[in-house]
């Protein structure tokens, strides 16, 4: 069978599907992975080369709505398409879900009847429009949701199956009627994590806390940057680090609010960081107090290096904690619940703190092996 994978950002390919593609390769299937072109496009097209995966660039923005441009993407993926005569098309994340899926249609009605064109959707989060951290939604959002959901099912009409990572998407999804009737909604423990890239590790030194994440204010940056603070004020010694790389989306934290978290030394930022695992080694807690997340990779790889976690009761994030048991939740927006939690794991006692990372760990193992979701995401997709 010949199988299309679209994604909005090429890395993904490898770094979120890459499992994925290659389970489809070891079952004999041809596989094409389509993404945007980007500085690493050369090495991903090298990797995934490597295991029998051909990379097809698209111009495709992540970010932002330009008819003009997303037209053209649009007929752009019809082309190819048309070109590859795929079997089944699997898109993933916003504008491939959507752009992905009208392209299907058309290719529809362009191909003979005797080869179908089957396609599935993972939705992964529902994006900037619908989790900005703009409080209250201004007209500008408020019309970009109202598109955003006619596109999305418009998009989905052409999807025999919709995965979902978490039950409030679905819940949202289903309640806003944009998924089809006739299709077949299945429900995956997010992206997985491939338990043999990231094996438990003992916990770092004392005090320390790490956040993963895009800059972004609706990623909960600011407020992690305001509990250091608190935090900070009791226990000097407590160390604070921040990971990842500025963004285009409208939601993102500014250089200029950067240089200022990081000339006031209330955080240590460590940049964009590949590989990950020294830092989820170097770090004791891990935190990330996001607004609501699809299921948040960066958790899940830190629960299978075995760390406490503190994250968001939201959407996506409350999925992957226990209260109590394996980390804390806190309301999202809420730094000072944040600070408190931090400073619950400084107290508790050694042996809690190596019972809660165990707990990660096992929670790691049962739901979120890679392979396991990758196994649940084929038989749904008849591959």
């Amino acid at each position: 069978m010949k199988i299309c994978v679209i994604g909005g950002y090429a890395p993904s390919l490898v770094n979120f599907r890459g499992p994925l593609l290659q389970a489809m390769v070891s079952r004999g299937h041809s596989v094409a992975a389509v993404a945007p072109r980007c500085l690493q496009s050369d090495a991903i097209e090298k990797r995934l080369g490597a295991i029998n995966i051909r990379f097809r660039p698209i111009p495709l923005a992540r970010a932002g709505f330009n008819p003009v441009a997303d037209l053209w993407s649009l007929c752009c993926l019809l082309c190819l398409l048309l070109a590859i005569k795929p079997d089944l098309v699997l898109a993933y994340t916003v504008k491939p879900v959507v752009y992905g899926g009208l392209a299907v249609r058309l290719a529809r009605l362009l191909r003979s009847r005797r080869h179908p064109l089957r396609s599935a959707a993972l939705i992964t989060g529902l994006g900037y429009v619908f989790t900005a951290a703009a409080e209250p939604i201004d007209r500008k959002r408020s019309a970009l949701q109202a598109m955003s959901k006619v596109l999305y099912r418009e998009g989905l009409r052409a999807s025999q199956v919709v995965f979902f990572q978490n039950p409030d998407d679905q819940q949202e999804f289903q309640g806003l009627g944009l998924v089809p009737r006739a299709a077949k909604v299945v429900r995956v423990w997010g992206s997985g994590v491939d338990l043999a890239l990231f094996p438990p590790r003992h916990l770092g030194k004392p005090h320390v806390f790490l956040m993963v994440a895009r800059l972004l204010a609706d990623k909960g940056v600011r407020e992690y940057v305001q509990a250091a603070r608190l935090v900070q004020a009791r226990f000097p010694d407590a160390i604070f680090q921040l990971a990842g790389s500025l963004d285009p989306n409208p939601a993102a934290i500014s250089k200029q609010e950067l240089a200022a978290c990081i000339h006031e030394g209330v955080i240590h930022y460590l940049g964009e960081v590949r590989p990950v695992q020294p830092a989820l080694e170097a770090c004791r807690y891990y935190v990330l107090p996001s607004y609501r997340e699809g299921t948040p990779r960066s958790v899940l790889e830190a629960m299978a290096t075995g760390r406490p976690v503190i994250t968001s009761d939201a959407p996506g994030c409350r999925e992957t904690v226990i209260n109590g048991v394996n980390g804390f939740l806190v309301p999202p927006r809420d730094p000072e619940a944040l600070a408190e939690a931090m400073v619950r794991l400084i107290e508790q006692p050694e042996a809690e703190t190596q019972r809660m990372a165990q707990a990660s760990l096992d929670l790691a193992r049962e739901r979120y092996d890679v392979h396991k979701v990758n196994a649940h995401m084929l038989e749904a997709m008849q591959l």
